[in-house]
């Protein structure tokens, strides 16, 4: 898939005049428990605009919760997060909504609503919550499905298409809100292992072509490599090593890293 045809996400000069730099994501003194169970103990970590942040850890170190954390679908215990020199936590509903049109993401399940069509899957929101206008908002879903090779799908539903199709129409839809954050959660866990490398690739189509800020849960170990400018490793709900993928992948300075790396590669 040519790079050079692929829109930029959340750089329409008319819906952001300026580009954010330095610091978009802050999580401080981040804490969230389910019952006993501390799932993120007292976090801190930072995302620039523009970079590539991948979270790698073993199942239950907190990488996903904070993800659903950041889209809103959980509140954290204690700590504030910040995203775009916003509150997001604490916040009152209507700062909570300001912020979380910045935010896209893509799941593991696709989550697309089963009764409209691939076209309303994308243009449903940025009518809605954007105030887009409908014509506008059709001409870029069709250019987003074009740009994920879905251009003849329009009038689908989401259960006449594969899972990787399905996953292809999620990336869209996320990206059509023009977001300048990308939160992907494993998201080729749900796939057949044929259709992984189709939407890995895309993925890094987005990453090279775009300057959204991405954040990315993921087991494809590779493709962390490809994309990231840092992997953070997570264990026990707190991040225990960062750095450059060359570094954390090659020469990571704990044990532990090495020890979860080595039964993952």
């Amino acid at each position: 898939m040519p790079t050079d045809t692929l829109p930029t996400p959340g750089t329409d000069p008319e819906k952001n005049p300026a580009k954010s730099t330095g610091e978009l994501i802050r999580l401080e003194q981040v804490t969230k428990r389910f019952g006993q169970n501390t799932v993120l103990d007292h976090l801190d970590f930072s995302v620039d605009a523009g970079k590539h942040v991948t979270l790698i850890g073993p199942s239950g170190s907190g990488k996903t919760t904070i993800l659903r954390l950041l889209m809103t679908l959980l509140k954290p215990d204690e700590g504030t997060i910040t995203v775009d020199g916003q509150k997001l936590f604490p916040a009152s509903d209507k700062e909570v909504r300001e912020v979380r049109k910045k935010i896209g993401m893509v799941f593991q399940q696709f989550n697309l609503f089963p009764n409209m069509t691939v076209l309303r899957n994308l243009t449903e929101a940025p009518v809605t919550v954007l105030g887009m206008s409908k014509d506008e908002a059709v001409e870029r879903a069709k250019g987003l499905l074009d740009m994920v090779g879905l251009s003849d799908k329009c009038d689908a539903h989401p259960a006449q298409l594969s899972g990787g199709q399905q996953q292809r129409v999620a990336i869209a839809r996320a990206l059509a809100m023009q977001p300048q954050v990308l939160l992907l959660d494993e998201v080729t866990s749900a796939l057949d292992p044929e259709l992984v490398a189709g939407v890995l690739d895309l993925l890094r189509d987005i990453a090279r072509s775009t300057d959204i800020t991405m954040l990315c849960v993921t087991h494809e170990m590779n493709f962390a490599r490809d994309i990231s400018d840092q992997v953070l490793m997570f264990d026990s709900g707190r991040v225990i090593e960062s750095g450059p993928p060359e570094k954390i992948f090659s020469d990571p300075e704990l044990d532990r890293t090495r020890e979860f790396l080595s039964a993952v590669l």
